[in-house]
């Protein structure tokens, strides 16, 4: 069933924006430039309610040497003092200290947006639920290889577990 939420906690709330690396983007984004703009629409609404952001970046796999192109993308570089975790597996979890990091901050609810949709966002809501966060996928701020895919997983799998919606209905909660 699916948590409909009408007013977002900021005090609760953390967003995490995964694989935004220029290369992931321009091989894996099916629409590249639309999923940067909202992605990026996003950060600056979560930014302006103090909703603090962390960035996850892919160094595991083909990532491992440094190469330009693994850098983050331009149009969602982080802001001055927000975190940046690295991770060498696809999720967030299981390789860095974000659970640990999160209950710190005292946040339990997660906004995810990432590159992709059937990599680090099915991970990041698979592990966050077992381990009892919350969670609301940005829809239109992530991308997958396969639209189909991306369209299934957004419209049938994560609204069983928690929110789904896109950068407009987003902001308008905040």
């Amino acid at each position: 069933m699916t948590q409909q939420v009408s007013k977002i906690d900021a005090g609760r709330t953390a967003v995490l924006i995964m694989d935004f690396q220029q290369r992931i983007i321009s091989n894996v984004a099916s629409e590249p430039d639309a999923v940067v703009s909202n992605a990026a629409r996003a950060l600056a609404g979560a930014r302006a309610a103090g909703i603090p952001v962390i960035y996850v970046v892919h160094r595991g796999g083909p990532f491992a040497e440094y190469a330009p192109d693994v850098e983050l993308h331009e149009g969602v570089a982080p802001a001055e003092g927000e975190l940046v975790i690295t991770k060498v597996r696809p999720g967030p979890f299981s390789t860095t200290a974000l659970d640990v990091t999160l209950r710190e901050m005292g946040r339990d609810n997660l906004v995810i947006m990432g590159v992709a949709t059937s990599g680090c966002v099915l991970s990041s809501v698979r592990w966050a639920v077992d381990i009892n966060y919350s969670f609301i996928v940005v829809s239109d701020a992530c991308s997958d290889g396969d639209p189909e895919v991306h369209r299934v997983l957004t419209e049938k799998v994560y609204p069983r577990q928690g929110t789904v919606m896109t950068t407009d209905e987003f902001l308008s909660g905040l």
